[in-house]
């Protein structure tokens, strides 16, 4: 009998040191050293990626590349290509939706599958998976990581298990025996200060934290006591969402030096703004609501916002009004980041102008145009003046 036979069939697809390894495949003479994306290595960013070889100098992502370069110093430090990254994520997306339409994408190098309605055309459940990663290893030269189980929760657990190139079935009629010699860590909702605590009531492993009563962790932890004493069964009803909501779009940049400059400052919004634009249209999105975000050297953060009438997806009006926000800011000390993001989004085009306001559409067309020719030539083959 099969024992899967009443279950959902769910992937966690993970990749495997992602930035990285897409800049080790296209210049072969990284293979093998340690590679940091996230900027110079005397530049103020944080790590976005670290290879492998990286990672055994305890790099990590979100460590400040100053500190990824003080533990390995001939480690190879890039800046990030998101375009890039973006593009190789499309590519592994479309293997994806061959076996299923319900994916839910969690960022651009991890999604869950929900492959259950899949295995009368591709086969078991586990045959899909590994066919996925041999797909990704031949048709894209990189490797992922994946767990299948009967529920997200679990499947994101085992995709992380035995990584790089890992893949880890939870059997359903075995999941306390995965789940129990495993440290409370593991659990989501378990961060520093939780562990803390349960490691104050002896509770080490998810065997320790499942002879815990309800009562007693809502007690301690509340509505999150709750979601404990549930997962720590293994139990998750979400189902995978392959229609998630967009809420918003943007971008922010952090200085390598504090800058003061309104010229400076103006440019780089303008590069933002530029980028912003052409994701809200890749996604066919319009947004109405356009925020500023700085942050000055001492790390305090203000973020200012300004609902417009008409939703856009354009460059330009996108620009002008973080223009417009940080003119009003009157800033008195240096930037050490800035950002613009666009929310309050829709997908339905607005065609309703106001009496005083300049048609759009010569504009749109304009920008259709500049879209096109970026996507035939690449990012770098059109660009405005105050950019070069």
């Amino acid at each position: 009998m099969d024992v899967w036979a009443n279950y959902r069939k769910i992937l966690h697809v993970d990749m495997d040191a992602f930035y990285a390894s897409v800049e080790q495949r296209d210049d072969p003479s990284l293979m093998g050293k340690p590679v940091v994306v996230g900027g110079r290595p005397n530049s103020r960013g944080v790590v976005s990626a670290a290879s492998y070889e990286a990672r055994k100098y305890g790099i990590r992502s979100a460590m400040p590349v100053a500190e990824a370069a003080r533990r390995c110093p001939s480690a190879v430090f890039l800046p990030v290509n998101g375009q890039k990254y973006r593009e190789v994520s499309w590519q592994i997306r479309q293997i994806f939706l061959t076996y299923t339409p319900m994916v839910e994408p969690l960022s651009l190098d991890e999604a869950f599958l929900d492959v259950t309605g899949s295995t009368s055309l591709f086969g078991p459940a586990d045959l899909i998976a590994l066919t996925i990663k041999q797909r990704i290893q031949q048709e894209l030269n990189l490797t992922a990581s994946v767990g299948l189980a009967c529920n997200k929760f679990l499947a994101k657990l085992a995709s992380d298990l035995k990584k790089p190139d890992g893949f880890v079935v939870v059997h359903p009629n075995r999941i306390q025996e995965f789940l129990d010699p495993l440290t409370v860590e593991r659990i989501w909702g378990v961060g520093e200060k939780t562990a803390k605590q349960l490691h104050n009531h002896n509770v080490k492993t998810v065997r320790d934290l499942r002879s815990l009563e309800l009562k007693f962790l809502t007690k301690l932890f509340g509505s999150l006591g709750s979601q404990l004493y549930q997962l720590a069964q293994g139990i998750d009803d979400r189902p995978v969402e392959s229609d998630r909501v967009v809420k918003s779009i943007g971008r922010e940049t952090t200085f390598e030096t504090d800058i003061a400059d309104p010229d400076v400052l103006e440019t780089t919004l303008l590069k933002l703004a530029v980028h912003v634009g052409r994701s809200l249209r890749k996604e066919a999105l319009r947004g109405k609501t356009v925020t500023l975000k700085v942050r000055y050297a001492d790390f305090r953060t203000l973020t200012r916002s300004r609902t417009l009438l008409r939703a856009t997806d354009l460059d330009d009006v996108i620009y002008q009004e973080a223009c417009s926000l940080l003119r009003e800011l009157s800033l008195k000390q240096p930037l050490r980041l800035i950002g613009v993001t666009l929310s309050n989004l829709t997908d339905q085009i607005q065609n309703q102008l106001s009496l005083f306001e300049e048609p759009q559409l010569e504009k749109e067309n304009l920008t259709k145009v500049l879209d096109s020719v970026k996507e035939k030539y690449g990012e770098k083959s059109i660009t405005r003046a105050r950019l070069l």
